[in-house]
């Protein structure tokens, strides 16, 4: 992988992000890129963790959550107990309204149970598209991607290239377990969504996310209709990490 100009130098990156602990390569980032550090938040387990670390550390990096308009009432509620517990104001980052307008209207409220395409579309007027306008200008994407989410995921690197947003994603949380995520959740009383309680393990919106049995994979809640190989919505695209 050709790193662009204007991408960090990945190598000497990984070179000072190694050996610091999540919280030090939180700051250690966002000291090196003032201003252009920021934190895509679904207010899961992970990135609840992600927050925690960064606001009770008063590390300046930017917060915001891409709100779809199909979220659910338990995720609107943790949201609100997260600015509360924090002092902060998480920032809200909504679909393009005549977009919405124009497929609800076309295709009408579930479009994406009848193909892939469909949800597709729906993801990219919800969930692309408002993502864009919301890393537009950074330098730094922080995620709660951990590899034991999906086989996909597993193929990622903590620190890798986003071509298509011009920018470095970093993942804090890559190599941590489902037990330690919980952990962490619990020693630090961390705000989170109860519908993890009742086995919603990746939570997004409401018409296509549901809780998981035991056993079944981490993404089996999500688009449950599709093949797994499918299951992404296109917001984590992988590139093929960068080698020094």
């Amino acid at each position: 992988m050709i790193v662009e100009p204007t991408h960090p130098a990945l190598a000497d990156l990984t070179q000072q992000l190694a050996g610091l602990s999540e919280i030090d390569a939180l700051r250690k980032l966002a000291g090196l890129f003032p201003g252009q550090v920021v934190f895509s938040t679904s207010l899961g387990y992970e990135d609840q963790i992600i927050t925690d670390m960064i606001l009770a550390n008063n590390i300046p990096i930017r917060i915001f959550t891409l709100d779809t308009g199909r979220m659910f009432s338990e995720t609107y509620s943790v949201w609100q107990k997260t600015n509360a517990r924090y002092s902060t104001i998480i920032e809200a980052y909504f679909p393009e309204q005549t977009a919405v307008e124009k497929l609800m209207t076309n295709k009408g409220p579930y479009s994406m149970y009848d193909s892939v395409e469909n949800r597709k579309e729906c993801c990219g007027i919800r969930k692309i598209e408002p993502l864009n306008r919301a890393l537009a200008g950074q330098k730094i994407w922080i995620t709660g991607i951990r590899a034991e989410q999906s086989a996909n995921r597993q193929t990622m690197t903590q620190l890798e290239p986003d071509p298509a947003h011009d920018l470095v994603k970093f993942h804090p949380l890559m190599d941590w377990t489902f037990g330690q995520v919980k952990q962490y959740v619990h020693d630090h009383n961390v705000p989170y969504n109860p519908l993890h309680d009742r086995g919603f393990v990746s939570i997004g919106c409401q018409p296509c996310t549901r809780a998981i049995q035991p056993g079944e994979d981490f993404r089996a809640g999500r688009w449950w209709w599709e093949d797994n190989s499918k299951k992404e919505c296109g917001l984590h695209t992988h590139e093929e990490a960068f080698k020094p």
